[in-house]
């Protein structure tokens, strides 16, 4: 027996230039300080220690293993190194643990307790790791943490290294922590030298001042920017912004979204709709078109704006939005239509403009007038605004400048109008209902007079000053006529039927909406774009797939009594739960190692 270990420690020091001779597939040892066997060592195992000046060399196809102690079972071509292993495949990946095991046959490594992976761009780390050589695979189920430095921090509970695109595979409870926004997602791709990263399944990303959702997504870690989609929407402090595909860059603070777009804005309770929508979180900007829709929430009665396009600029507490091409509003009791609509939402004054592009000399500008209705009344001018109580939300008056057009249809008569005209119009509203107007200069009027019983008493057409006009229950109740020029009261049958219209009236009933449906009834028809999208999810092949259980298979040995070691820590396919079964290390040589330490602690 001395002879025996005499020999093995004098062969051991000849192998720091020569090594084994062995076939080049073969584990090789480069270096030990003593080396020894003994009967009960399983198998002929060999034990190698290393000394005070380096540690235990062995290699394999490229990778180099360093160890404190080392049992090298040649027959199975099998290793198992203890204490500070560290294993250096080229110039690029370092992994380093407490304990390794490593099989030249099937080329797979196990290691456990403190499990470093390092390669260029990144460092995981885990308590148990599976290296696959001939796929250039890494593999932990037990948790583990990625560090980079552009990204952050990833955590997962199933994670995968793919070593030849440089590409990680997150699975479970994926964290990633950025100084910047914290991702939270079941399945994380990451990309190592780009920083893409690709999401699956329902994940958010929140930053200091905005969080998205989405169920499918990518994202560039480097640039700051991604897209979303199934179910995205993106939280930007009092908005939240949905949409069938989404684009954020959170360097400009950006943020576009296409299809099914849904705008809520919290704080000034409003929505807005459209199929395509921009937002630019730093100017307080939204820009949304494709039947566009804005509303206004109350509490028993939102107000509806539809154009081609809207935009809603500056912070909550002066909100401003604009509406043109097609302007339409709509509310239980208010309609109304013009070419451009600007809404005040501070000083609660609405604008209803006629674009100058359609001037009064255009022939075809009279349907291009704004025009309102009011229950059963229209008015109509070049300009309207409509001015709303800030507080309670409802309409306090309105003012028609220009071209000023009152007109309700009789009651009774099939083409009796009652219509007053004048330069402007001033109209005041209880209740949201119009109560009082004042026609103001060179004011004319056709009136229907009837008896309480509904008779008609005669038709009023005059000319003054002023008219100032009082409606009760949406019925005229009085006509005053103020610097009254001429007119009087004409029996039906003595009143010219080419006189019973004003110059400029016009009847746009049949333009008023009188749903929200209607809002839209004169768009062309809807046709969103087609969204490629992203890919769907294609769950991950095992990592322990049938290639690595056949190389498992064929590092069996002969004898078939004998343990088969690369088949150690490799999951059993029948264990319903999944768990692989693990065999631990050899509690008795993890001790020698330890006692071997201490000694060299203290120099001997």
């Amino acid at each position: 027996m001395k002879v025996l270990k005499f020999v093995i420690l004098l062969f051991c020091c000849t192998l720091t230039t020569v090594g084994f001779s062995q076939k080049k597939d073969k584990l090789k040892i480069i270096y030990a300080g003593k080396g020894f066997t003994n009967n009960n060592s399983e198998d002929g195992a060999l034990t190698f220690l290393r000394d005070n000046q380096q540690q235990v060399h062995f290699v394999h196809n490229g990778v180099n293993l360093y160890c404190d102690k080392a049992v090298w079972y040649k027959k199975q071509d099998f290793i198992e190194a203890f204490s500070n292993v560290k294993m250096v495949q080229g110039d690029t990946i370092t992994m380093t643990a407490k304990y390794v095991e490593y099989s030249g046959k099937t080329e797979l490594a196990f290691a456990r307790g403190d499990v470093i992976l390092k390669e260029p761009a990144s460092t995981l780390t885990t308590e148990k790791l599976h290296f696959d050589r001939t796929k250039q695979q890494a593999y932990y189920d037990t948790s583990g943490k990625v560090v980079r430095d552009s990204s952050g921090t990833i955590t997962s509970r199933i994670g995968r290294y793919y070593m030849q695109p440089k590409k990680y595979q997150f699975i479970d409870s994926v964290v990633l922590v950025n100084p910047e926004y914290t991702l939270k997602t079941k399945r994380l791709d990451f990309f190592n030298e780009s920083g893409h990263a690709y999401i699956f399944g329902p994940s958010t990303i929140t930053g200091e001042n905005d969080k998205i959702y989405c169920e499918r997504g990518f994202y560039d870690t480097q640039e700051d920017f991604g897209y979303f989609e199934r179910n995205a929407k993106i939280d930007y402090d009092d908005r939240e912004v949905k949409g069938d595909s989404m684009y954020f860059d959170r360097k400009l603070n950006f943020a576009s979204a296409t299809n099914n777009i849904v705008v809520t804005d919290t704080i000034n309770n409003s929505i807005a709709k459209g199929d395509y929508a921009e937002v630019w979180k730093a100017k307080d900007s939204l820009f949304i078109t494709g039947r566009a829709l804005a509303i206004s929430v109350q509490e028993k009665d939102s107000i509806y704006m539809h154009s081609d396009t809207l935009m809603l600029t500056g912070p909550e507490e002066h909100r401003i939005t604009r509406a043109y091409y097609n302007a339409k509003i709509y509310k239980s009791d208010l309609a109304g239509k013009a070419d451009s609509i600007h809404a005040d939402h501070k000083t609660g004054l609405t604008e209803m403009i006629n674009l100058s592009r359609f001037s009064t000399n255009d022939p075809f500008a009279t349907k291009r007038k704004p025009v309102i209705w009011n229950l059963d009344n229209q008015m109509s001018g070049d300009t309207i605004h409509l001015i709303s109580n800030v507080e309670t939300k409802k309409l306090d008056s309105l003012k028609v400048f220009y071209n000023a057009f009152l007109v309700s249809k009789d009651t009774i008569s099939d083409d009796g109008y009652n219509q007053t005209k004048g330069k402007e119009l001033i109209g005041l509203f209880k209740e949201n209902k119009l109560y009082n107007v004042d026609i103001i200069k060179n004011a004319e009027v056709i009136y229907y007079s009837r008896n309480g019983i509904g008779e008609l008493i005669g038709i009023n057409k005059s000319k003054s000053g002023s008219i100032n006009i009082s409606i009760d229950n949406n019925e005229i109740q009085e006509i005053r006529l103020i610097n009254k020029v001429d007119g009087d009261l004409s029996p039906e049958s003595l009143f010219p039927k080419n006189a019973n219209r004003l110059r400029g009236f016009d009847w746009r009933g049949e333009e008023r909406p009188n749903s929200v449906e209607d809002l839209f009834k004169d768009d062309p028809p809807l046709k969103l774009p087609v969204i490629k999208g992203l890919d769907d999810y294609v769950p991950p092949e095992d990592f322990f797939d049938k290639d690595v259980r056949a190389r498992v298979k064929a590092a069996e040995p002969n004898d078939k009594t004998k343990e088969n070691k690369a088949a150690r820590n490799i999951p059993d396919p029948s264990n319903s739960s999944g768990q692989q079964k693990t065999k631990a290390p050899n509690k008795k040589l993890i001790q020698e190692v330890k006692s071997d330490n201490k000694k060299k602690a203290s120099g001997n």
